[in-house]
């Protein structure tokens, strides 16, 4: 019963200490509503620009990998890559999935999408693992930008 009382007032003394932090801690900034969209007619919307994948939505990263951005193929010093034009996923050896790993792993965080479209872009399919691997970092960047 001793013992019980102990484990009690310990949590009680630690939620009280956490509510007393708590309470210090000015609350996080509040989001300014965004605007309406305006209504548009059928018109307008024939007018406007087609939407294309920015690379940093979900949707776009599962269903095209980052392709379609931009028509310029940009290399990232990884010319080597090119012997793969025309390989699908499922058909690289396991030294051929390191050697994009390699790549992958030593770009900076800011070229990985652009890496993933230039590749798209030059005919090259990534391996399934590294392509995985891929999603998961822009996604990463995805949510830490948000």
């Amino acid at each position: 019963m001793i013992v019980a009382l102990i484990i009690l007032s310990a949590l009680v003394a630690v939620g009280a200490l956490l509510w007393a932090l708590d309470r210090h801690t000015p609350p996080p900034p509040e989001k300014e509503p965004e605007p309406a969209p305006a209504e548009t007619s059928a018109e307008d919307t024939a007018e406007d620009e087609p939407e294309v994948c920015c690379g940093m939505h979900i949707t776009c990263e599962k269903d095209s990998l980052l392709a379609s951005v931009s028509p310029d193929v940009v290399y990232f010093d990884d010319e080597e890559l090119d012997r793969f034009r025309g390989r699908g996923a499922d058909e690289y050896s396991d030294a051929e999935i390191e050697e994009f790993r390699d790549v992958l792993l030593t770009l900076i965080p800011t070229d990985i999408a652009p890496w993933g479209r230039s590749l798209q872009l030059r005919g090259i399919t990534l391996p399934a693992p590294v392509k995985e691997e891929l999603l998961f970092i822009v996604a990463e960047a995805r949510n830490a930008a948000i």
